[in-house]
């Protein structure tokens, strides 16, 4: 197996980094091949701008047309093109960040805005009366699998049905369905750390012993049941969910997945 680690904290000394490390030697350990992105490290720039496409630039910017130019023109910024082949040559793909504001690291979300380009991620396959297009269960990362791992600070009550905060699932819908299954990913169920602010020193050997164990199955796990676009579930052009397909007492987020 083939591990992509996209890593999004600052501090090398903290829990996040601790689990990225952990996930590094334990898959190695196990004969698979690593490859990080530690994008503080790296020194990843957040924000999207003329210079990400080159000569594919127009003005005004216009990003989605000039981030599909440029990758045909193959006048992407060097490091994101780095990024696209690593997403190409991993078999999964492990984005470790701590949840803040109710999302990821902004560092995060501009690794994707500027490597899940237009013509990579999304503006894939054919657009007509009875496909719209190859996402949300095709695309171009198809065949490959998606973890989260995301440290939370609050308490896991608070992030439960009837928590102040929402559901977990919720919060992490938007990532794991929009822009991970959006492209073809098969999402598993996220590795959750909660009360992360509170964890104590002698607390961690439990925590590393339940990474280790989710890291040691990625392959036999099953991945979260999201509905395929293309497959009969969805009306197409207007990609409702057809009537009779939601589960009794089902509503929101909860009606694109399965069973």
């Amino acid at each position: 197996m083939k591990t992509l680690i996209v890593h999004a904290h600052p501090e090398p000394q903290s829990l996040n980094s601790s689990l990225k490390d952990l996930a590094v030697t334990t898959l190695e350990a196990a004969g698979h091949e690593v490859r990080v992105s530690d994008l503080y490290a790296m020194g990843w720039k957040a924000t999207v701008d003329a210079s990400d496409y080159g000569a594919a630039a127009s003005s005004p910017l216009r990003i989605a047309r000039d981030s599909g130019r440029a990758l045909d023109a193959g006048t992407l910024a060097p490091e994101v093109r780095a990024e696209q082949e690593k997403l190409l040559w991993a078999d999964t793909v492990i984005l470790q960040f701590p949840l803040w504001w109710y999302s990821m690291p902004a560092i995060l979300k501009g690794w994707v805005d500027r490597v899940f380009s237009f013509g990579f991620a999304y503006g894939v396959g054919e657009h007509s009366d009875t496909k719209y297009g190859e996402r949300f269960g095709e695309g171009t990362l198809a065949g490959r699998r998606a973890l989260l791992s995301v440290t939370v600070g609050g308490p896991e009550a608070q992030y439960s049905a009837r928590g102040i905060n929402g559901p977990i699932d919720d919060l992490l819908f938007p990532i794991q369905h929009g822009i991970l299954y959006y492209p073809g990913l098969d999402v598993l169920p996220p590795f959750v750390l909660y009360s992360t602010d509170r964890l104590t020193e002698e607390a961690y050997p439990d925590v590393a012993k339940a990474w280790q164990e989710r890291l040691l199955t990625l392959d036999s796990t099953e991945p979260i049941a999201f509905r395929r676009q293309n497959f009969g579930d969805y009306e197409i052009p207007s990609l409702q969910l057809k009537d009779g397909l939601e589960p009794a007492g089902r509503t929101g987020f909860g009606l694109h997945v399965r069973g």
